[in-house]
């Protein structure tokens, strides 16, 4: 019993220091973020002071340019600057839009529920045509039913999205007039805008679920499950996948960031109001306010997803845990 205690205790302190070391890495992470974001709106052409009075076609005096530069905080150092815009951040201040004169957050709060649905929808279609069309292949290894699984892959993420959105809008919208082209509402609006998304997205979780599946079908304990006589239904479902979906699981944290940064396509085609799509209209309006407030928002939404699929593949898979222990 002793031994087993301190096994424990050691494994509890390995783990401590494991979520101390995540810890610190994501502050890193999020310190990097929202530096590269202060310094997208340094390195931008234009004077923020100029572009905020330009609106309207309005031309400002050099005087008025001046005063608004005090009132932004521009007349100090880069530093100084950073220090300033960070605490604002962390009271959580993204700053005005010079083309709406609305705060950033209000923009994006307002905007963020239609990305968040958009990727869930997504998602969810990634993980089910993923999960499903990977245990057909792999059971079918080889055979006609693989070839033609292995050859929708590679379309797949060989189409470019926005041209797989206008075969879409030509097929169901134009000629069958069964969905909306644009715009937000009930489900029919996401339909299109979801199988964009999901599709390179499908392909590349199917591909890692039959590649993974495959690496158990030879371990001895799937061996000994064949042995057993049981049904192949019961070796890939209950024995194999178990095993093979944790790196799918992996990917999927990754996918769920890459699909909410990959939206400004699919949101700009569908018209979509979401942040994708404001991304896009802060680059034409030269608005770096909204621009920031996107890549830092973006940003750290990715990492924190990043980071609870760390934690979850981490109680999953008991070889990760052995693996950590021996650090």
């Amino acid at each position: 019993m002793a031994l087993n205690y301190h096994k424990l205790l050691g494994a509890n302190k390995t783990m401590k220091h494991y979520l101390l070391q995540k810890l610190f890495s994501l502050f890193l992470v999020l310190f990097g973020i929202s530096l590269a974001a202060f310094v997208l709106g340094i390195l931008t052409p234009g004077n923020p002071a100029e572009l905020a009075l330009s609106k309207g076609g309005y031309s400002p005096t050099p005087e008025q340019i001046k005063e608004i530069e005090i009132e932004m905080g521009l007349d100090v150092p880069y530093p100084v600057q950073y220090v300033k815009w960070l605490n604002r951040v962390l009271h959580g201040d993204l700053g005005t839009s010079y083309a709406s004169s609305r705060p950033v957050r209000q923009e994006l709060i307002e905007r963020i529920p239609i990305t968040l649905k958009l990727g869930s929808c997504a998602m969810v279609v990634t993980c089910i045509n993923g999960i499903l069309i990977g245990c057909i292949a792999a059971a079918f290894r080889g055979k006609g039913i693989d070839k033609i699984v292995q050859l929708g892959i590679n379309i797949s993420l060989s189409l470019p999205a926005f041209w797989f959105a206008l075969l879409l809008i030509l097929f169901f919208s134009e000629s069958l007039g069964w969905l909306p082209t644009s715009g937000n509402g009930g489900i029919r609006f996401l339909i299109m805008p979801t199988t964009v998304l999901a599709l390179p997205a499908s392909a590349t979780a199917a591909r890692l679920m039959r590649s993974s599946l495959l690496a158990e079908f030879g371990k001895p304990y799937y061996l000994a499950a064949i042995a057993r006589g049981t049904n192949r239904f019961e070796q890939i479902i209950k024995n194999a996948l178990p095993n093979a979906i944790v790196p799918v699981i992996a990917l999927m944290g990754n996918t769920l960031g890459g699909l909410l940064g990959g939206s400004v396509i699919v949101e700009t085609i569908f018209a979509l109001p979401g942040i994708g799509s404001y991304a896009i209209e802060a680059i034409y309006g030269r608005d770096y306010p909204a621009l920031q407030g996107y890549v830092l928002v973006t940003g750290c939404v990715y990492v924190l997803v990043s980071l609870l699929v760390d934690g979850i593949s981490l109680l999953l898979d008991p070889k990760v845990r052995v693996g950590r222990r021996r650090l």
